[in-house]
């Protein structure tokens, strides 16, 4: 049994419902965001209550939004904007929103990309922006910039939460002094042990790697209090392997595997997926155009691949109490360009099921996701 679901924070895909079908398998359902709503992520809190942040406004001076609402119930009711200063978040790039973490108390934990006229800033580069809510979820403390020594943030951060108050938010950037480029790029680690009242200064958690410039990245808490951090590698700028950075211990120290090749020289703009559940960790991501998943929770396993168009990115998990799993991703979504939500549902055994298909609507630099209700049913938010 899960001991600390409240922690897995879940990045699915868009809305949809497979009607008709006369399998006893979910069905899936879709959502959309308020008008002009981007990059949706969430959280699944203990309760089974659903804690989401999206973007909304000028793609290069955004707003974050949140909003929580039970799984079983449509969400309802005005969101509440996070960011405490107007237009200081940014959509451009597809992977530089928000993303959330639910921590002690039902506590929400939200980082997202400073914009260019975003406060306060490091000495050098973007601010990477921090803000709790109270433990209702009615309002959020002032934003914070948690970047105190180290330079060029480009692609997003990511938060995670545990039950005894640590909150540790993962980004991946330069150190001053060193030449900026993709291959000496690492990422770092904001601890906090207050539930995110303070933060030490980020240290590195890799070396000799690099980091993808302009990918994002994804962080979750375990059950054992484990943080997963999945990321996408630089090595000698061509080596873009989606790269699993784990530790054991609280974030003192972390253990590095790369989980599938990919040598390209330019940046794939992507993000990736971790998702907690009874049967372990399964991470997902993008490699050569396809999205591969795969379980990470004790050892990687063979990468399974899904079939799909080309260019599919940006992909999403959600498991329900069945063990069934849906796999969410877009297809065509690419610079300055929308495209379509795809999706296949596996069964317990990790076989497809008839359940899959592909709509449009993905707006310009935006993604999905999504969450199970307690009937099973997926529900995909876009």
């Amino acid at each position: 049994m899960l001991h600390r679901p409240r922690f897995f924070r879940a990045v699915f895909a868009a809305t949809v419902l497979c009607a008709g079908s006369s399998r006893a398998s979910a069905a899936v359902e879709f959502h959309r965001l308020p008008e002009g709503g981007m990059q949706p992520r969430l959280a699944v809190a203990a309760d089974r209550s659903i804690h989401m942040v999206w973007l909304g406004g000028d793609p290069k001076a955004s707003d974050v939004f949140y909003r929580h609402h039970s799984a079983d119930t449509s969400p309802s009711g005005a969101p509440v904007r996070i960011n405490s200063q107007p237009g200081s978040a940014i959509a451009i790039g597809t992977i530089r929103g928000p993303q959330i973490a639910v921590g002690r108390d039902g506590r929400a934990h939200v980082v997202w990309n400073g914009s260019g006229t975003a406060t306060p800033k490091p000495e050098v580069g973007s601010p990477l922006l921090y803000a709790r809510s109270d433990p209702a979820g009615t309002a959020f403390e002032p934003q914070r910039n948690l970047v105190t020594r180290t330079t060029d943030l480009d692609g997003g951060g990511s938060v995670a939460a545990d039950a005894d108050g640590r909150v540790h938010v993962l980004w991946h950037a330069g150190t001053p002094g060193t030449k900026t480029s993709e291959d000496n790029r690492r990422v770092f680690l904001a601890r906090s042990t207050d539930d995110g009242r303070s933060f030490a200064p980020e240290t590195p958690v890799t070396d000799g790697t690099g980091a993808c410039g302009c990918c994002g990245m994804e962080a979750v808490t375990g059950p054992g209090g484990e943080i997963f951090a999945l990321y996408r590698s630089a090595k000698a700028n061509v080596h873009r392997e989606a790269t699993l950075a784990v530790s054991r211990d609280h974030g003192v120290t972390f253990t590095v595997e790369p989980l599938q090749d990919w040598e390209t020289g330019s940046c794939p703009m992507s993000s990736a997926a971790l998702l907690g559940s009874k049967a372990g960790m399964t991470a997902a991501w993008e490699t050569k155009g396809r999205i591969h998943f795969s379980a990470v929770g004790t050892g990687v396993s063979k990468p399974t691949r899904i079939e799909s168009a080309a260019g599919a990115k940006h992909p999403a998990l959600a498991v329900n109490a069945k063990g069934e799993m849906l796999v969410a991703w877009t297809e065509g979504t690419g610079w300055q360009r929308g495209g379509d939500l795809a999706w296949q549902v596996f069964d317990a055994a990790g076989k497809p099921t008839a359940e899959r298909g592909s709509r449009p609507g993905i707006p310009v630099w935006s993604h999905a996701a999504a969450y199970a209700r307690t009937d099973g049913t997926f529900v995909i938010v876009y």
